[in-house]
């Protein structure tokens, strides 16, 4: 059982608790920075390749693909995407060599595929997951996991009956600064955590996924039929199929898409299950362009007291019509001070005291029979963890934490069970704002109550 951290913090005097966070923390200058390092073990041994196939080559399956190639010893040996121009693209991209198809049950009899990356839109994360893992695959499933909250139990159930690894792609979970937070949180450097909130904001079309339709982008390039097999039957739009984040059918909107981030940060830095109240307000404010989804979205959550964390509060919001430079970060609120968590960055803030020389406060004091003053609160003390200029990123170090466990039988940072409870608030905050409704969860059995 881990030590409740209140019991932990009945330990640490205020300046104990600022010591721990920095030698230098007590000095007289406002900022103190250090900087965060990552050093992979290095193999003795020579490593057996890992033959990865790609299963949606979008812009996410892209960008998965070839950070997962940053890593030694992993080949890309087959691709699937329902659109053609996606296959010709990768062959350009990866090499003639490659293996390409629509149909991802075709590359996953192939004896040459060890492991897949699961980067097609959110309809198809959990019958493709299941089929993987059923193959003998390791998988890398995209966030969120799965498409509504009925789908976890048997995306978890088939990963235990597997003995495969399989991770979901919440990169943050990996990341330095996420690392840093769990660590300092754990120390009591900002004592008890009562509040968090969480930020998104975009301001451009293609934040708002309003991405580009290619010109050949038809449905004889297209297996529209093969799309919607899952879901509901209507006649081809590319629209639905490019944009896909934007309709309820294939996507999970702001909350499956962004929140799930913060969510995964959040439960990581503390270890949580989850919340079990969820609730939603929003709307269509701006890119009025038929998406069935808000571009604001405020969730409001009731994380309860357990042995983990106590009790406290979440915030989210998500903003695609954010006037300024947008915002994206977590901050978690203690009894003590703060934390502004961002994957490469963590900001500590920490409130000093010191006796007011205010006769009214004093006079107060003296009647309630205090010895000393109460204290004024003066601008925090910053501490700054920053991220050493050559880390790779969380990205990169998400796949090498799957690469590894496929190695070595070891465990990942977001496993299926880690992964559905971080989808679930998310997906529930979307049945909330579409059902006007609160939402009640139970994290620890992963039901709907």
């Amino acid at each position: 059982m881990k030590q409740h951290r209140r019991h932990f913090l009945k330990k640490l005097t205020a300046t104990s608790a600022i010591a721990a966070l920095s030698p230098m923390a007590l000095e007289a200058s406002s900022q103190e920075k250090s900087l965060l390092t990552r050093n992979f073990p290095k193999s003795t041994t020579e490593l057996k390749t890992i033959r990865i196939g790609l299963i949606g080559a979008g812009g996410m399956g892209v960008e998965d693909t070839q950070t997962a190639l940053q890593h030694s010893t992993v080949e890309l040996v087959a691709v699937c995407d329902l659109y053609k121009g996606r296959l010709d693209a990768a062959k350009n991209r990866w090499g003639s060599q490659l293996f390409v198809t629509q149909d991802y049950k075709e590359l996953l009899k192939r004896k040459d595929v060890d492991a897949v990356i699961i980067a097609t839109s959110d309809h198809w994360h959990k019958q493709i997951s299941i089929d993987a893992l059923h193959a003998g695959k390791h998988v890398y499933c995209e966030k969120p996991m799965v498409h509504s909250v009925k789908e976890g139990k048997e995306v978890i159930d088939a990963w235990k009956k597997s003995g495969k690894v399989m991770i979901v792609g919440s990169q943050g979970v990996s990341s330095l600064g996420n690392e840093k937070a769990k660590e300092l949180l754990a120390q009591g450097a900002i004592g008890d955590i009562v509040y968090a909130e969480g930020f998104w904001a975009r301001m451009s079309p293609e934040g708002a996924w309003q991405y580009a339709l290619p010109k050949d982008g038809n449905e004889q390039m297209v297996d529209w039929k093969r799309y919607i097999s899952n879901t509901n039957q209507l006649p081809w739009d590319p629209m639905r199929f490019f944009r896909w984040r934007n309709y309820l059918d294939y996507g999970t909107g702001m909350s499956g898409d962004l929140f799930v981030h913060l969510f995964s940060s959040l439960h990581f830095i503390t270890d949580s299950y989850g919340p079990n109240k969820i609730s939603a307000m929003g709307g269509l404010r701006y890119w009025k362009d038929g998406r069935e989804v808000p571009d604001v979205l405020l969730g409001s959550f009731d994380y309860p007291d357990t042995p983990q964390h106590p009790g406290f509060n979440l915030s989210l919001r998500c903003n695609f019509v954010d006037g300024t430079s947008g915002t994206t970060y977590l901050r978690i609120v203690g009894t003590k001070g703060s934390m502004d968590v961002k994957w490469e960055e963590v900001v500590v803030k920490m409130n000093q005291s010191l006796a007011s020389d205010d006769p009214y406060l004093q006079e107060q004091a003296r009647l309630r029979g205090e010895s000393q003053a109460r204290a004024s609160i003066l601008p925090p003390k910053e501490l700054v963890y920053t991220a050493e200029r050559n880390w790779k990123g969380a990205h990169y170090d998400h796949f090498g934490n799957w690469f590894e466990a496929i190695r070595t039988g070891g465990s990942v940072a977001e496993d299926p069970e880690f992964g559905f409870r971080a989808a679930a608030p998310a997906l529930l905050c979307n049945d909330s704002y579409f059902q006007n409704k609160f939402i009640t969860w139970d994290p620890v059995t992963m039901q709907l109550i």
